[in-house]
């Protein structure tokens, strides 16, 4: 690393690698230190939605909610490899009655408040009405009623559920979302260090000075620091920095579980519970149907989160109360969790707890900027806002991520199928299947990946479903992938498909290897 930064950035998930590229876009000098993977948290383990929050516009998050869903429609634009856009059938039932009714903050609380206890369908329509107008999409359809009697839609639904309203959101590769924004960076001059964390970052006259241990050990020196800790940035605020900041997070643990494909078409399902949560079942890799997810609240970011047997229940039982097919623990192929680092607002519950973020900057001295809550649709207007803040202490240009693609996006959002042709020209040993996991991972960057293979010999190692050698040193050299986890459950999501002995054989390569980057 350099031994001196305009701005140096605390943590590589979506908002430090999202402020790391608008940055170094700007002209700034970037330093990043992510203290595990890129993703390693949070940004990878979310529910994959680029989405506004319908359930938000309950908690009257309206700003939040506009921003969201125009956010949607650039982010998809500008990386149609990794996102595309995704329909969401919301079954309705006469029955569906909430214990214990919806907190009175919310929208149904203040404005109906004799109909607390259920959402009847024209208020559902209404949100939805709402949604639509906030969004204001040129590139995504509006609500529309469906019939789920003799449809796809519902074939997998019990027989009360007989219509439904189907919306439109947006479906990202979180961890992919994270790895693109760092690579552009990079591509931009930023220098992005993993396995590196910073312990100590101590103000030197106009400057901080900042220690690095791990994989780019030693010290470096910075004009402004930026806190994108995620769940950490309290721990940055009082152990690293020695900030007097008041401000606190609040961490809430969201869990999922993925099962076999459970349905055949490419929807996506919206599931209201009777406690007044929703959740979603997403088609998930092809062949599985992604569930999620909780809220509970999480007490210590170190405490690595995991879908606890009762929030695997609580999944369980809520799809059971939709789909025909009696779901069990047997069912599920895989959980994950992740932890939110949300602005601590008071709210009395996890689930009304604000989504929006906000930021702050201590500047009794070199300035460091700390991140409080956000969701990956609005990083990109995070970054930007962030932007803004640091202009006030740094020289910056203006605004240019708007219409800018991410590395490998720059294709129509209707063309990915199209891309699967060529490379398929370019490389007829590809089956239909390997050339779409491809796109969907380096768009027109794919046969750079590829290099001037004839053959699949020419790709080096087979390691098993398609991966390679050729793809594996790609992610070490260009992606900093370090560990078969890395590449199996960021880069990739082969994981799901892997055996014990393919992820050891794929661990040694590695290994043996070693980074190049």
């Amino acid at each position: 690393m350099r031994e001196s930064y305009d701005l140096f950035i605390i943590g590589g998930g979506i908002n430090g690698c999202g402020i790391a590229r608008d940055a170094a876009g700007r002209g700034l000098s970037v330093g990043l230190a992510e203290m595990g993977d890129l993703a390693g948290a949070t940004s990878s383990s979310s529910t994959k939605l680029f989405h506004g929050g319908l359930r938000y516009l309950e908690y009257w998050e309206m700003r939040l909610v506009r921003e969201a869903l125009r956010e949607r429609d650039i982010l998809i634009r500008n990386m149609p490899h990794i996102s595309w856009p995704l329909r969401f059938v919301l079954p309705l039932s006469s029955d569906m009655r909430f214990e214990g009714g919806t907190p009175t903050s919310t929208l149904l609380g203040i404005v109906m408040p004799w109909l607390r206890g259920r959402r009847p369908d024209w208020l559902i329509r209404a949100g939805l009405a709402m949604y639509d107008n906030l969004g204001r999409s040129s590139l995504l359809p509006g609500t529309t009623t469906i019939s789920l009697v003799d449809t796809p839609e519902g074939a997998p639904l019990e027989d009360r559920f007989i219509k439904a309203f189907e919306y439109s959101d947006g479906w990202v590769e979180d961890s992919r979302l994270v790895v693109l924004n760092a690579r552009d960076a990079a591509n931009r001059g930023a220098d992005i260090a993993v396995r590196t964390r910073v312990t100590r970052a101590e103000r030197d006259g106009d400057e901080w000075v900042v220690t690095l241990n791990g994989e780019r050990a030693g010290k470096v020196r910075a004009r402004m620091l930026v806190n994108a800790a995620g769940p950490w940035v309290g721990e940055v605020i009082a152990g690293v920095v020695r900030s007097n900041a008041t401000e606190g997070v609040r961490l809430v643990r969201g869990s999922h579980i993925v099962t076999k494909r459970l349905y055949d078409h490419d929807k996506c399902y919206f599931f209201q519970g009777k406690d007044g949560r929703i959740i979603f079942a997403i088609p998930y890799e092809y062949d599985y149907t992604l569930i999620g997810t909780t809220d509970a609240e999480h007490m210590d970011p170190d405490v690595k989160p995991v879908c606890t047997p009762e929030e695997q229940a609580y999944l369980l039982d809520f799809a059971n109360g939709y789909f025909k097919r009696d779901l069990t623990d047997a069912d599920v192929v895989w959980t994950y969790s992740g932890v939110r680092p949300l602005y601590d607002d008071g709210a009395t519950s996890a689930t009304a707890a604000t989504r929006d973020y906000v930021l702050k900057v201590d500047a009794t001295g070199a300035p460091v900027l700390n991140i409080f809550g956000g969701k990956i649709t609005t990083f990109r207007k995070l970054a930007n806002a962030a932007m803004v803040k640091i202009g006030e202490h740094l020289n910056v240009t203006g605004p240019w991520t708007h219409d800018a693609p991410l590395p490998g996006g720059d294709f129509p959002v209707d063309g990915q199928m199209a891309q699967v042709g060529k490379l398929r020209a370019l490389y007829p040993f590809l089956t239909d299947h390997w050339a779409l996991r491809l796109v969907r991972a380096y768009g027109t960057q794919a046969a750079q990946v590829l290099g001037d293979a004839k053959t699949t010999d020419d790709l080096g190692q087979d390691f098993g479903h398609t991966l390679t050698e050729a793809e594996v040193v790609w992610q070490m050299d260009r992606e900093w992938a370090r560990t078969a986890d890395d590449v199996l459950w960021r880069r990739t999501k082969l994981g799901l498909r892997m055996d014990a002995a393919q992820v050891t054989t794929l661990q040694a390569f590695i290994a043996a290897r070693g980074p190049s980057t």
